[in-house]
């Protein structure tokens, strides 16, 4: 109650997207018990983080809400570059569900350039993603490789995926990322983008196709 609102539910949501969302079943099985027993509780002291004095079991509600595959109507869409080829695929993927979908809200991350955690806190609100990465030496940039890595760790369920990338050799990008989401437990689309070079009006008309997948319900 004397914290700023905005910041605290933030914070709050963060705190669960990145560290419990993996064990979002023992979250959702505790709350359960502890709620069957009926217990009048006046305060939620933590051993660090906030202390819940006002209405105490709001937090308890989030966290069951957020327990159970949580999604808002918000697409993702996380991305790395060379020379910029990959992310004019990721604007317009964007660009497109806005005009498909206006009341998608839609957000976009270069890997490289924002924290993870913000990042992961997105995704665990949207109700699918689009990765993207440029083939290097016949595999994905290391940047996209680390965030992959960290958001199979968080289980996250219940959500679509789609790949993109540009390459200029051998074109490996999209067959990994597709892979490693799959690995993740996303489920990915058909369409996809897989561009020889940068990008030019032809290939960038094909995004609307990934845009229309990630909204089918």
């Amino acid at each position: 109650d004397a914290a700023d609102e905005c910041l605290l539910w933030s914070e709050a949501q963060k705190y669960y997207a990145n560290i419990l969302n993996p064990f979002s079943p023992l979250v959702k099985n505790k709350i359960d018990e502890i709620v069957a027993l009926n217990l009048p509780i006046d305060i939620i002291a933590t051993s660090h983080g906030a202390i819940w004095r006002d209405n105490p079991l709001q937090i308890v509600e989030k966290y069951y809400e957020w327990s159970q595959d949580y999604q808002e109507d918000q697409i993702t869409i996380a991305y790395d570059t060379m020379w910029e080829g990959t992310m004019k695929i990721a604007h317009q993927i964007a660009s497109d569900i806005s005009r498909l979908s206006p009341e998608t809200r839609v957000k976009v991350f270069n890997i490289a350039k924002t924290d993870k955690n913000d990042i992961m806190t997105e995704v665990f609100k949207s109700k699918a993603i689009a990765v993207g990465s440029p083939t290097v030496g016949n595999n994905i940039l290391s940047s996209v490789g680390g965030w992959l890595e960290f958001l199979t760790e968080l289980k996250f369920k219940n959500k679509k995926a789609a790949v993109f990338g540009c390459y200029g050799w051998s074109g490996e990008s999209t067959k990994i990322l597709r892979s490693r989401l799959i690995d993740a437990g996303f489920d990915v689309v058909e369409p996809e983008i897989r561009c020889n070079w940068n990008p030019d009006a032809k290939v960038l008309a094909g995004t609307e196709e990934i845009a229309a997948a990630l909204n089918e319900r």
